[in-house]
């Protein structure tokens, strides 16, 4: 799996922009959220799992475990 292109996916689907989705964060969070700097998270593959969550729950989705059959 592509962190990457699923959040991109994501977002798109969505009808927003990952630049709104930051400041989204940096309002929730209180943080400041670049978009730049997480382009270049996701383009490096440095993006924390944190960071991936808080996206998931701006654009209300959640990360589920399923085992392998």
């Amino acid at each position: 799996m592509d962190v990457r292109n699923e959040l991109k996916s994501l977002i798109a689907k969505n009808g927003t922009t990952l630049k709104k989705i930051c400041e989204k964060l940096t309002e929730t969070t209180g943080k400041s959220y670049i978009g730049n700097n997480m382009t270049n998270k996701l383009r490096r593959k440095t993006i924390k799992f944190e960071e991936v969550q808080q996206i998931l729950d701006v654009l209300d989705y959640h990360i589920e475990f399923v085992r392998n059959k």
